[in-house]
């Protein structure tokens, strides 16, 4: 009787670990809709042979992220319009916001997790959907967030594999130097024309394609993450600030708040930057209007006057970019461009913006995607 009731158990065991096998292969592919309209929100200054920068500010969805086919083919939608307004040529810059490549990891996931209603559940669908890739990434993780330091590494190989060759799909196809936003990975570099990933700690980096599809130099790391990052994401404090020849200049990628930092912009001016990029990101719908909380990083800037409070986010960040404010930055034109969407119940914020001869040109609206273009 006794073998008998192990025999059954066992059985029933086995039985419930296929079907969990089963459940986790299953990948059905469920409807997608999504709005490939793009509005050209500013286009500043006059067509000339020396190019253009071009911010593309797009409206994104866990669902844009289901396939890297489905992400391209929104993306691609928005170039194609730019394309047919005349904004696109063998000079054109095209910048993209920050974390554009890190949802990735939610590529080719189950219905339930595009279907959560949190983050948080969401995040939970994409472990128990993962569980030996996660428990790995797990047993792996780094920093005080060992969950959300697992969560981004468990498919960091795939996620560097898609990152290459959408962005730098898109740049071949369209003939353009393409800033590709940024991608929180565990120690990116790019050795024989490949972006590859390391054991170590992870960093939100960003990457440049060239015309012909390849990747230009090394990941720019971010230096300074948010102080909600820091659990998760290593800043990379013994890195140099990239500047990298394209046919419109010398180009230098500021991700998220590292264009906040003065000492950020006299080293890309010893460089000779000329063009500054700005890949950002502003958690939480609203918070462009509320007031600024001050520095998200260790330290505060001594030639920084104002205090937390004083100003809005919106405020904070046109005065804290100093890209072609002369007595800093001698750069002559920057854009920064922020995503924007909703992910389950994390909105997001952000009005980007151009910036040239010490001016800022924004865009105002707040919802929307937006193409924002200066001539150079």
């Amino acid at each position: 009787m006794r073998k008998l009731l192990y025999l059954t158990a066992s059985m029933a065991l086995i039985a419930v670990i296929a079907a969990y096998a089963m459940w986790t292969a299953d990948r059905p592919e469920g409807h997608y809709l999504s709005d490939l309209r793009i509005k050209l929100a500013v286009d500043q200054g006059v067509p000339a042979d020396r190019g253009n920068l071009l911010g593309i500010q797009p409206e994104l969805f866990p669902t844009d992220y289901q396939s890297p086919e489905h992400l391209h083919r929104k993306l691609a939608a928005y170039l194609q319009q730019a394309h047919e307004q005349g904004l696109l040529n063998e000079k054109t810059i095209v910048v993209l916001p920050e974390h554009i490549g890190t949802w990735l990891m939610l590529s080719g996931e189950k219905d339930e997790l595009y279907q959560a209603s949190t983050q948080d559940e969401a995040m939970n669908w994409l472990a128990v959907s993962n569980p030996l890739s996660f428990l790995r990434a797990l047993i792996s993780a780094k920093g005080d967030s060992r969950l959300d330091d697992a969560h981004l590494r468990m498919k960091a190989k795939s996620m560097a594999k898609q990152y290459q060759a959408l962005f730098g799909g898109l740049a071949k196809e369209f003939d353009i130097t393409l800033v590709a936003g940024s991608i929180v990975l565990p120690e990116p570099s790019v050795s024989d024309g490949m972006l590859k990933i390391g054991r170590g700690a992870l960093y939100n980096s960003s990457l440049v394609f060239g015309r012909d599809g390849l990747p230009i130099g090394q990941p720019q790391r971010q230096l300074s993450p948010t102080f909600d990052e820091q659990g998760f994401i290593q800043p990379s404090t013994d890195q140099r600030v990239n500047v990298i020849d394209t046919p419109a200049g010398r180009l230098a990628v500021l991700i998220g708040n590292d264009s906040w930092y003065p000492d950020n912009y006299r080293k890309l001016n010893d460089q000779g930057a000329q063009l500054i990029a700005v890949p950002a990101f502003i958690k939480g719908r609203g918070t462009w209007d509320k007031p600024w909380r001050g520095y998200k990083g260790p330290s505060t800037p001594s030639e920084i006057s104002f205090k937390p409070g004083e100003l809005s986010e919106g405020q904070a960040w046109h005065r804290l970019t100093l890209t072609s404010q002369r007595s800093v930055s001698q750069a002559s034109a920057g854009v920064s461009v922020f995503l924007r969407g909703q992910f389950w119940d994390q909105g997001s914020a952000g009005q980007s913006f151009l910036s040239s001869n010490g001016q800022h040109f924004a865009d105002r609206e707040a919802h929307g995607a937006r193409l924002l273009n200066i001539w150079l």
